[in-house]
């Protein structure tokens, strides 16, 4: 191990001794630098937004860091509007990319001044019979299965995602009927994706509809970039991916018939925040059966559901013990259902008290925890210019006791 990692596990352990465990870390540099590089990679565009997809990691202390680096806010929710509102961002940085939501909620969007993405056809008539003249962006489903994992795969010709982009003539009659105006069009295939050619595939659907469109503002091409989550992972790579589309985006943008730039958006959120997450926690039993260890710890898919609902590998390191001698151990939580982090991984030697790392954890890790078995929810805690800083308490009883309304049972 070099001096530079072991030196940062020490400081782990540190940070769990003076948090407790479990506890998610994030550490504000590494997302700097994944914003940045995304901002470097697409230099070839004039006009560039990256927006944060907050649903990744929506601590506010998160957002406000976006902020801080210019960054807009993709959102999914009115809640998630209303803490990007609290961390500084101007609504007309926010796009709101709902699905499957009431018109009431998008009534509220439009009150709160945010910028929106339709993805329905019914709610876009209903939106227009309720704002007419009023400009959206349309979300397109391309029909392109790509993605990791069936689950994050929201593309394809069956999913409940996006207006189909045979749909055209449609979305045109309703805009005519109602005078909506379109300022964009977006398109999410879904997430993990490591080859180019899905990326490009997408780009020109949406570069052949928006050439119809002389008027728009945007065009916004989500994301889905892969990241490593093991040392000989592949993963997106981002340099030859810019080449592609920022060639194919101003080959568009010469045949457009508006010659105002048009912005491009990217829409990332594993991308930005996955790798600057670490989450410990501490080693609570070694059980020996007649065919395998388990080392069972103090959390489970309450706080850390990846592994689990989406079979997501995460490396997960025994930081108390580093230079220890490596054996096969199944990794697993203390909720009563089958909580596997790992299975039959090669770790250094594992005691009872020592703590674990696992990586990768700050992107859909937290934001997707939950209270099963009555548990509490952990700490999350930031590093920020070489300081820690506690951003989120851990839960207490009266946490979850606070919305509970007794009556009289007799």
């Amino acid at each position: 191990m070099n001096q530079q990692k072991k030196k940062y596990n020490e400081y782990l352990i540190k940070l769990a001794k003076k948090y407790g465990t479990p506890l998610y870390i994030y550490d504000s540099y590494k997302i700097k630098k994944q914003y940045q590089k995304m901002v470097n990679s697409f230099s070839g565009i004039k006009k560039l937004i990256i927006n944060y997809a907050c649903k990744a990691n929506t601590n506010l202390n998160i957002l406000k860091l976006f902020h801080t680096l210019g960054s807009g806010l993709d959102t999914v929710s009115i809640q998630e509007i209303e803490i990007g509102l609290k961390a500084g961002f101007n609504p007309k940085k926010i796009i709101f990319t709902p699905n499957c939501v009431s018109i009431q909620e998008i009534k509220k969007a439009v009150e709160l001044g945010v910028r929106i993405n339709l993805d329905n056809l019914s709610i876009l008539e209903q939106f227009g019979y309720h704002f007419p003249n009023y400009s959206i962006g349309i979300r397109i489903n391309p029909h392109i299965m790509a993605g990791g994992n069936k689950k994050i795969s929201v593309g394809h010709i069956d999913s409940k995602f996006g207006i189909s982009h045979y749909q055209i003539p449609h979305v045109k009659r309703i805009l005519k009927n109602t005078g909506l105006k379109v300022e964009g069009f977006h398109m999410h295939t879904g997430s993990d994706i490591s080859d180019p050619k899905y990326f490009l595939e997408g780009a020109k659907i949406l570069f052949q509809i928006a050439i119809e469109f002389p008027k728009i503002d945007y065009i916004d091409l989500g994301s889905g970039f892969k990241v490593p989550y093991k040392k000989e992972d592949i993963k997106t790579d981002l340099y030859s991916l810019s080449k592609i589309i920022t060639n194919e985006f101003n080959n568009f943008f010469q045949n457009y018939i508006n010659k105002n730039f048009i912005t491009l958006i990217f829409e990332p959120g594993k991308f930005l925040v996955s790798e600057s997450g670490y989450f410990l926690v501490s080693v609570n039993v070694i059980k020996h059966t007649t065919s395998t260890v388990f080392a069972g710890v103090d959390s489970g898919f309450n706080h850390f559901i990846r592994p689990m609902f989406y079979d997501a590998y995460h490396c997960i390191e025994n930081i108390s013990n580093p230079n220890g001698c490596f054996r096969l151990y199944t990794v697993v939580g203390y909720i009563c259902e089958s909580d596997t982090f790992g299975f039959n991984r090669k770790i250094s030697e594992i005691h009872e008290g020592d703590i674990l790392c696992i990586k990768n954890a700050g992107a859909y890790c937290f934001s997707m925890s939950s209270n099963y078995n009555s548990r509490y929810r952990p700490s999350e805690v930031m590093l920020l210019n070489g300081k820690d800083f506690l951003i989120r308490k851990r839960e207490t009883m009266q946490d979850l006791l606070k919305n509970i309304i007794e009556i009289p049972i007799s």
